[in-house]
């Protein structure tokens, strides 16, 4: 294989893991949209009768301010970058002046590798090759903190049981829904406190409990905490227990993910045999073959 055809090979995976990982966000993203608008407070109220499973997902989270000023904070938004940076949990470490940065050097790089690769595909490849890569390499940034996102997310949904236990234990002794929020903020850690410590920061600053957790709702997406969030406000409203909607979710929340873990199980196993059938059935062959051809003249030395 010459130096061309291997370049070519590198850039045509990265541009179709990039690929891959944007349209996959997107989809979950919609597919979060479309679940949150019926399914969350039904499930919810299913709970607060005695029992359901926990369902859909939660708008998006807000745009992030920026040090970008003029046509680059416009381009930017356009980008949706500050709603990507926020739901990544990277706000803090990579701003998005360095985002945008990182998104022109992509850019770069693609037609860089594009001019390497373009030459060496076959026919009419050759002009996809040119246009994709250097789109591929602009979105990586996005791919990538897409991935971060839903890393960030399974963290906190994993995190989410246990919190909502010590909530109820908290509820439960009498205490009010905002005193176990701050008792799961000091007693947790990852992203989940995180968000938690937020919404006590709000409310230590004068914010109703409403509004802290609805910002709470707006900045995770998922119907995890969005069914919290209207398991609370329900009893506030209406008077129904709280503790018992609580531990319900955290042993619906505890169902789930055995079943996820079941089903990542159960897709392995074809994965597992592919990897037999093509590779190491082959491999044993091969030797086989090698040993008998090696020995092929003791063998046929009797006939």
């Amino acid at each position: 294989m010459s130096p061309a055809d291997l370049l070519f090979a590198i850039a045509t995976l990265l541009a179709l893991a990039a690929g891959r990982e944007v349209l996959v966000a997107r989809a979950a993203r919609r597919a979060v949209r479309n679940i949150d608008q019926g399914e969350v407070s039904d499930r919810a109220g299913g709970w607060a009768q005695g029992g359901g499973a926990p369902g859909g997902g939660a708008s998006g989270r807000g745009a992030a301010g920026s040090p970008l000023s003029g046509r680059a904070a416009r381009v930017a938004l356009w980008l949706d970058l500050p709603e990507r940076l926020r739901r990544s949990g990277l706000e803090a470490r990579f701003p998005l002046p360095a985002v945008l940065l990182a998104k022109c050097a992509g850019l770069c790089l693609g037609a860089i590798l594009a001019l390497g690769a373009a030459p060496a595909a076959p026919g009419r490849i050759a002009i996809a090759v040119a246009l994709g890569l250097p789109v591929a390499g602009f979105f990586l940034p996005d791919a990538l903190l897409e991935r971060a996102a839903r890393r960030r997310r399974r963290r906190l949904v994993a995190a989410l049981p246990d919190a909502l236990d010590l909530l109820a234990v908290s509820v439960a002794s009498g205490r009010g829904p905002a005193d176990g929020l701050a008792q799961v903020a000091r007693a947790g850690e990852g992203p989940l406190a995180e968000e938690m410590r937020i919404a006590v920061a709000e409310l230590s600053c004068g914010s109703p409990l409403s509004a802290a957790l609805a910002a709470l709702r707006a900045r995770v997406p998922g119907s995890e905490l969005a069914t919290l969030v209207a398991s609370i406000e329900r009893s506030r409203r209406f008077g129904s227990p709280l503790a018992d909607q609580l531990r319900r979710q955290a042993s619906a929340l505890r169902r789930d993910s055995r079943r996820a873990v079941e089903e990542r199980a159960a897709r392995a196993a074809p994965k597992i045999q592919l990897v037999v059938a093509l590779v190491l059935v082959p491999s044993v062959m091969l030797m086989i073959a090698a040993g008998l051809i090696a020995n092929a003249g003791t063998l046929l030395s009797g006939f």
